[in-house]
């Protein structure tokens, strides 16, 4: 089965959150078209406790439980089949979706062979991800006009890599 991994399409990492991925709200549209593509659709979400140790390099953000946290309300829910939080470890920093609790089972007990990545930010949860789900085995791929970089430079380079090590950029 082919599913879509939403990444980190959270209020924080649109204008006027605590991070913001530049051009990161050109996403929601692309991204719920894309989502009715799918008979499986996912997210993970940063869920930080207040205290999380990210925030010593990183504005506080995505704190659970608070508005800047939620996914944005422009995305269509309709089509989320689960939600998978990250983060939630104060003492660790975890960008990938497969650092999420049950997440691996999830792919695995839902059959899912291909996995499509779309969200924020590239360079960072986008990468980890992708590059943690080439260890999962199954077929792995980024759409490049639906992920954002807080660093354009640094986007480009995380796509080279994923290229370079097997990922389909799309």
């Amino acid at each position: 089965m082919k599913a879509l991994l939403i990444v980190d399409m959270q209020n924080d990492f649109l204008p006027g959150g605590a991070l913001p991925v530049p051009k990161a709200e050109e996403l929601l549209p692309l991204i719920n078209a894309l989502a009715r593509e799918f008979a499986l659709v996912i997210t993970c979400q940063d869920w930080h406790p207040p205290n999380h140790v990210s925030f010593g390099l990183w504005p506080v953000h995505c704190v659970q439980n608070t508005q800047g946290a939620e996914l944005s309300p422009e995305l269509d829910k309709t089509r989320i089949a689960k939600r998978f939080f990250k983060g939630i470890d104060a003492h660790r920093d975890s960008y990938s979706a497969f650092s999420a609790e049950g997440f691996a089972e999830y792919l695995k007990e839902k059959q899912v062979d291909q996995l499509v990545i779309v969200g924020i930010a590239t360079e960072y949860c986008v990468l980890s991800t992708a590059l943690d789900a080439l260890e999962w085995g199954g077929d792995v791929a980024v759409i490049r006009k639906m992920t954002r970089a807080i660093d354009s430079k640094q986007g480009e380079r995380a796509l080279a890599e994923m290229a370079a090590r097997g990922i389909k950029i799309l």
